[in-house]
């Protein structure tokens, strides 16, 4: 059979598209600093309170930028955020490991914060629209789910390599491969392709370009279902994510074993990214039943403080994983180009406070309670969640679903 000749030029932009896209997911996440950098706060002579506080400080940055970044992807070339908010974060960790204090820390979080709210928006319109160009939209879900997917193996990665790499050269040896990573993100951001005609700032201003965003989710019952979906199904797990090596300890086991075993959890939410493609059409009352079965492997594992109950905890970080990027498929698919930056940010910003709620909620269940009581609790959420789907809460798209 012969390849039509008009498929050609398709497949090789697709091709392109990918190979930057997984690129520069597996880039972005492979940071060596990540498992180490409280610790470089804790050496340096940050007390819990600091170090909390800098935390809030990261949300906060996130939560303040998060529409004005994403009405300016959508006014801008987004292509332009994308190179730029790498280079802003291997700024913050070289100020890190050059000036260790509590104000270059914070400066650093700062500039953390307004890389993820100049990326998120961006990426996904920029993929969306360039596979809709290419008459390959409906392949949105499977590969932005194998992105997610090499995010988590770059962060796997940068586990097993932080501790022989800081046992080596300690912080400065970390610092540096980690804004290394940062630059080579940068420099595959570049390789994106951006066909998208950049509207004029004086005909489509950020401002002009929010206002009408908001107002398209004021006036469109659906498009705020679909909005509220991605922080109903991403906020809690993201947030519980940070106190995983915490409950992983307390199953008892060796602090030399507690690595291993979040690679573990880590390898379930990867699984999770790479099945979005093949489950994309599983409907409305499939997503539902993945979260209500991920819910309960989750309260049934982590109540079971045994190192076997992890693996029903990575099965529920899977589903999890798998929800969200359906609810961010979902999303996609109800948005138009000319605002889908903007709305995929007032997702985020909807993300970003529950996520902050989640960290108050978690912080008060465990002054009294066990961290495999608080997970336990935090599976109410998704049950109620799956609850509203079943419910016919209004998430059709463009694209119908059952």
């Amino acid at each position: 059979m012969t390849l039509s000749p008009a498929r050609v030029p398709v497949t090789a932009g697709v091709r392109r598209l990918t190979a930057a896209l997984y690129g520069y997911a597996f880039l972005d996440d492979f940071v060596l600093l990540y498992p180490v950098y409280t610790l470089l706060f804790s050496d340096t002579g940050l007390s819990v309170w600091q170090i909390s506080s800098l935390f809030v400080l990261w949300s906060i940055t996130g939560v303040v930028l998060e529409l004005p970044s994403g009405a300016w992807a959508d006014a801008v070339s987004r292509r332009l955020l994308l190179w730029l908010g790498p280079l802003l974060t291997a700024a913050g960790f070289t100020l890190w490991v050059l000036t260790p204090s509590y104000w270059a820390f914070a400066l650093g979080f700062v500039l953390w914060g307004a890389r993820g709210a100049l990326g998120s928006g961006a990426l996904e319109a920029l993929v969306y629209e360039g596979l809709e160009r290419l008459g390959e939209a409906d392949r949105y879900a499977r590969i932005m789910g194998r992105a997610r997917a090499a995010g988590h193996v770059a962060i796997m990665a940068a586990m097993a390599l932080a501790g022989p790499v800081f046992a080596w050269g300690g912080y400065p040896a970390v610092g540096a491969a980690s804004v290394l990573a940062c630059l080579a993100s940068a420099a595959t951001a570049t390789r994106f392709p951006e066909d998208r005609a950049v509207p004029k700032a004086d005909a489509e201003a950020w401002s002009t370009t929010l206002r009408q965003g908001l107002t398209a989710v004021r006036s469109d019952r659906s498009l705020r279902g679909a909005l509220l979906l991605v922080p109903a199904v991403g906020a809690v797990w993201g947030a519980l994510d940070e106190y995983t090596p915490l409950l992983v300890r307390d199953t008892g086991v060796a602090e030399t074993t507690v690595p291993y075993l979040l690679l573990l959890i880590w390898a379930g939410a990867t699984a999770g990214g790479v099945l979005a493609g093949p489950w994309e059409r599983m409907g409305t009352a499939g997503l539902a039943a993945v979260l209500v079965v991920a819910a309960l492997a989750m309260a049934v594992g982590a109540a079971a403080r045994t190192p076997g109950g992890l693996v029903l905890l990575a099965l529920a970080f899977g589903g999890f994983q798998l929800a969200t990027v359906l609810a961010d498929v979902r999303l996609q698919q109800r948005i138009d180009d000319a605002r889908r930056a903007t709305l995929t940010s007032v997702a985020g910003l909807g993300n970003d406070l529950a996520t902050v709620a989640a960290y108050g909620g978690y912080a008060a269940i465990e002054t009294s309670a066990a961290h495999s009581t608080a997970f336990a609790l935090f599976a109410v959420p998704y049950l109620v969640t799956a609850m509203l789907l079943v419910l016919k809460w209004p998430l059709r798209t463009r694209r119908s679903f059952p």
